[in-house]
């Protein structure tokens, strides 16, 4: 098959124009990359936050589950 006469799936069913990118350089889309940011900053926080929280939920109730062994591994041993 020749390269000059090939024409993709796109060229073969969509004969419309092909999309421009629009406002790729005006200010309106600095704006909208700040605010963006600013909420992926924010969810970041916010997941920092929830993960801190888990891990001392964690931590604590490794804690009392060590405990409660020990507890229940020396009365154990004592009954004897």
């Amino acid at each position: 098959m020749d390269g000059n006469n090939y024409n993709s799936w796109a060229d073969q069913w969509d004969d419309g124009p092909d999309p421009v990118m629009v406002g790729s350089n005006n200010k309106n889309s600095n704006d909208n990359t700040a605010k963006y940011k600013q909420k992926l900053g924010e969810g970041f926080g916010k997941t920092k936050a929830v993960a801190s929280t888990g891990v001392k939920k964690l931590k604590d109730g490794t804690s009392v589950g060590l405990h409660w062994i020990k507890t229940k591994y020396s009365k154990a041993t004592q009954k004897h």
